[in-house]
């Protein structure tokens, strides 16, 4: 059952390490998110937007090595995906490709709540 749940932390990291590739590209960003980049400060926002998911997605990967730290990278990633998908529920009117975004991060947000689950049903977590 652990190595189920590592994998289901796996697929997490994936989703979560995946953005860093917009830290090199601003046309990236661009069709990810299916938005107009106009300006560098928008840039420079979605470039660090990209950073920072890198860093999370970096630490959840690490986690699926270092089990001491699955606790902390779960809630971490929780927040984050909950957190996406909250703000595309408030505000609406967004396009299709944040549609996906949040699909994905629904499929992360099961795999999360199965690796949870899975962690605090193991006996060595007792």
């Amino acid at each position: 059952m652990d190595k189920i749940a590592s994998l289901l932390l796996l697929v997490v990291g994936v989703i979560n390490v995946l953005p860093v590739l917009g830290v090199f590209s601003a046309a990236r960003l661009s069709q990810a998110y299916g938005i107009e980049l106009d300006g560098n400060d928008l840039v420079i926002l979605m470039r660090h937007r990209a950073l920072l998911f890198g860093v999370l997605g970096g630490f959840i990967l690490y986690s699926v090595f270092v089990p001491g730290y699955q606790a902390a990278a779960m809630v971490m990633a929780a927040v984050a995906m909950l957190g996406y998908i909250f703000l595309v529920w408030q505000v609406g009117g967004y396009n299709a490709s944040l549609y996906k975004v949040m699909l994905v991060d629904l499929v992360g947000i099961v795999c999360l709540a199965g690796a949870a689950l899975i962690r605090c049903l193991s006996p060595a977590s007792s």
